[in-house]
């Protein structure tokens, strides 16, 4: 098995677009850093991509916010306590001020909660927040929130949740996104589309003091001309998305790698409703076909790694299972048993976006032991229109990446196997309650005996055969220090320059 996938598992292509014009020298006073893509938006209310909340993370604060170690820890909320399962109240500090010299209020934090939540407002991060119902100011420095039903999850998710002068958003409406302004260690400068994002250091940042005076974004889509930029000083830090460019650059006298696991998880989910997948005995057989190993050391060069079941060791609520065990002969004989004959098709639907180095040897492993996979590739808006559609056309196999960014096995398990959620192709009454009494419950302790319990039923059922754990790389120049963290975010304040 391992032989014969030889050539299918090489090296990438890397394939190239232009870049916009390189940046001036980078140095300790101008941090350049070069971005995949242009951010979609710098309202943190419109937008939640990579590169756009790379930028505007550092413009804004957060009601709370994780630490390295990804505990939750306070920012604009100093502590907070629940008042009832339903309600939880927050104290405000009162010595931040925004970026126009105006204080941060309760009244700012309630607004933000307000205009996040409005249906009307079309955040594409709705349903990140949608469980609070009520927000308002209850004192001097103090602000209630209330939830349909208890949710634990919520503090995970208010670490996301900007804050956003309410005179400035009410004055400017949709000019907000072009003129920024938050409470965050840097200030928005400047913007040319597509060329870059000019910021500039917050000296009066109740933090302390920015580790960087001027900082500019630039998009640089091609990741040979990022690593360039890099290696010859004309950007500071990049993104690497190529485990093979990663494992290169880790011998680069010039630079340095940082890379971490994330909370996201990559699967091969499998359609309980649809096909031939609809046998569970099918659905095991095929977790005994998938060789993690080789995709890993192969592939990915040994970044990533493997879990067991559809969630990280980053999220709450994880508990390790038994692995299934790569047996091509078992995956075999159970195909026979379950009456599948050899060339039986199954359709494996995919995206671009993906690697599809991972697709193709996931195809290659399932003929092996005897299907005929058919691969149906779709750009991204119909994958994710099509995997959330009904169970004939959301493909017997896929490709699948999730993370929720809230490090909660509720972000994960909840929109992937709860029989309520468009994107399951799963159902089973026993794992639904445990979903939902890990939703609807504040005692850690009967949330994490759910899911354990909801996990070893879903590992029976084999909805998904995990396969590992994702994680964020970047390539920088040596006098950066940065630690990336499992929720991918990219915190300037985080960094140094050590000469």
């Amino acid at each position: 098995m391992r032989r014969s996938m030889g050539s299918l598992l090489g090296a990438a292509l890397l394939l190239g677009t232009l870049t916009p014009m390189a940046p001036a020298r980078a140095d300790a006073n101008l941090f350049v850093v070069d971005l995949a893509t242009d951010p979609a938006s710098l309202d943190p209310h419109l937008q939640w991509d990579p590169d756009s909340y790379a930028v505007y993370r550092n413009v804004f604060d957060n009601l709370l916010a994780r630490d390295v170690s990804g505990k939750i820890v306070p920012q604009v909320a100093t502590s907070w306590h629940y008042d009832s399962p339903t309600q939880i109240s927050f104290e405000i500090r009162d010595d931040i001020r925004f970026q126009d010299g105006t204080p941060l209020t309760p009244e700012d934090v309630v607004f933000s909660v307000r205009r996040i939540t409005d249906p009307a407002f079309r955040s594409p991060q709705l349903s990140q927040f949608d469980q609070i119902t009520a927000a308002e100011v209850t004192g001097p420095h103090t602000v209630r929130l209330t939830t349909r039903t208890a949710y634990p999850v919520l503090l995970a998710q208010l670490t996301k949740l900007s804050i956003v002068p309410k005179a400035v958003v009410e004055r400017e409406g949709a000019n907000f996104n072009a003129q920024p302004v938050g409470s965050g260690p840097y200030r928005f400068v400047s913007r040319t589309q597509g060329v870059r994002v000019e910021l500039a250091a917050n000296d009066t940042y109740w933090r302390g003091k920015p580790p960087f005076p001027r900082v500019e974004m630039r998009p640089v889509p091609d990741e040979s001309t990022r690593i360039a930029d890099v290696r010859t000083g004309r950007a500071d830090i990049t993104r690497l998305l190529s485990t093979d460019n990663a494992d290169q650059l880790r011998s680069d006298a010039a630079m340095q790698v940082f890379w971490a696991p994330t909370e996201r998880v990559t699967l091969l989910m499998l359609n309980t409703q649809d096909g031939p997948t609809r046998d569970p005995k099918v659905r095991e057989a095929i977790a005994h076909a998938i060789d993690r190993d080789t995709i890993i050391e192969a592939l990915l060069r040994g970044y990533a790694k493997p879990v067991n079941v559809p969630l990280t060791p980053a999220s709450f609520g994880f508990t390790d299972l038994p692995a299934y065990g790569y047996d091509p002969d078992k995956a075999r004989a159970m195909l026979r048993e379950a009456g599948v004959a050899p060339g039986t098709a199954i359709s494996f639907l995919t995206s671009p976006v993906f690697d599809q180095r991972i697709v193709q040897a996931l195809q290659q492993m399932l003929v092996d032991v005897g299907f005929d996979a058919k691969i149906s590739t779709v750009d991204a808006a119909n994958y994710l229109r099509l995997r959330q559609g009904r169970p004939d056309e959301a493909g017997q196999a896929s490709y699948f990446r999730w993370s929720c960014g809230c490090q909660d096995a509720d972000g994960t398990l909840f929109p992937l196997f709860h029989s309520s959620s468009q994107w399951a192709k799963y159902s089973d009454p026993a794992v639904d309650r445990l979903l939902e009494t890990g939703r609807n419950t504040l005692d850690e302790g009967a949330r994490q005996a759910a899911y354990r319990t909801a996990l070893e039923k879903i590992h029976a059922d084999v909805p998904a055969v995990p396969l590992f754990q994702d994680v964020v790389m970047f390539a920088a120049r040596r006098p950066v220090r940065f630690q990336p963290t499992a929720n991918e975010s990219f915190s300037l304040m985080e960094m140094r320059w050590v000469p």
